[in-house]
């Protein structure tokens, strides 16, 4: 039995506060980790305010760990006590579903979610996952920044591989922000011609050394329109509605527009423009065990890494209301 210290939310809204509980016996899939670093997400805070009618209290949130293996069950096999680890936002697939068989592990009919579903987050100093959800660490990324790669990294690179991106494709990024930067790192070291689509001016210089070639003023109607007909995709990271009609427009025949940030609200949507020029909608969160691993390779071998900042755990909730004022830049990692 290991005793867990964690911070936690005891009511939707409230500020997290200590909370000491016990893990049950080690089970034979199960892998403890020594959390060393965990990075903030929007999710975070919609689950901490119960927004989206799902969370169950105390709420301890964190779903973006990096730490080093202290347990591991008889069955697992890929890593062992003393490896640097990280885990996202999955803790648990049931490995006999078509989908896990298909290696779409993300999307098991029973998926376990890190901070949901009875179990606790990594805003702790021990987190508990089983399996394959537990992805070794290459020793060429810095654990301190490596922990939203396991979340905002895998999101914004899935897309890539799953709708076959060519490194000859001029793909639009819309929203700069902590999706938004990795995706022109990402789009820039796949070889594309990436365009940054952003309503602030200040970031235009940052869109550019994140490796964008042009940045497009996306609150410029007249920007915009110009751009009519340019993009093979165009990857949305923002959780604002926007009129998609005058975003689809920008697409080339047989474009895409790709939605990666929630959207809460529906959107509305003129379909003939989508049926004359075979146009496509759609979204994705996360992706499987491999693929993560795939994005840690990849991010490794061309120096991507989110641009972050840290806050001690002690200070969690300085952290939270940082990350709330939409103030941080881009990402934001806990420290133990």
């Amino acid at each position: 039995m290991r005793t867990v210290n964690a911070f936690a939310a005891k009511q939707a809204g409230s500020s997290l506060e200590p909370l000491e509980y016990e893990l049950g016996p080690l089970g034979s899939d199960d892998i403890d980790i020594q959390v060393e670093h965990c990075g903030l997400c929007h999710t975070d805070l919609s689950l901490r305010d119960n927004a989206w009618g799902i969370t169950e209290f105390p709420f301890v949130g964190g779903h973006e760990a990096i730490g080093t293996v202290i347990g591991a069950g008889s069955e697992v096999v890929h890593v062992q006590i003393g490896d640097r680890v990280g885990l996202g936002g999955h803790s648990h697939y049931c490995m006999t579903c078509r989908q896990c068989l298909d290696g779409d592990h993300n999307l098991c009919e029973t998926v376990q979610s890190t901070v949901s579903a009875g179990r606790h987050g990594a805003f702790a100093d021990i987190v508990r996952a089983t399996g394959v959800s537990v992805v070794k660490l290459p020793e060429d990324l810095d654990p301190k920044d490596a922990g939203p790669l396991f979340c905002a990294g895998i999101t914004v690179f899935n897309p890539f591989v799953e709708y076959d991106i060519k490194p000859t494709a001029r793909i639009a990024v819309l929203g700069i922000g902590g999706l938004g930067h990795l995706a022109l790192q990402l789009g820039k070291a796949w070889g594309c011609h990436v365009t940054a689509l952003t309503s602030s001016h200040s970031k235009n210089d940052e869109a550019k050394a994140f490796g964008a070639h042009d940045v497009i003023n996306s609150r410029s109607p007249e920007a915009l329109a110009a751009a009519a007909g340019t993009f093979d995709i165009i990857l949305s990271t923002i959780d604002v509605a926007l009129d998609w009609n005058v975003i689809i427009a920008m697409l080339k025949p047989k474009g895409r527009l790709h939605f990666l940030g929630v959207q809460a609200v529906p959107a509305e949507l003129h379909l003939m423009p989508l049926m004359f020029a075979q146009l496509s909608l759609s979204s994705s969160l996360v992706g499987s065990p491999q693929r993560i691993a795939d994005m840690l390779e990849f991010c490794a071998r061309h120096d991507i890494k989110p641009v972050t900042e840290h806050f001690p755990f002690a200070k969690i909730n300085e952290a939270l209301a940082h990350l709330e004022s939409g103030m941080a830049r881009y990402r934001i990692v806990l420290d133990q």
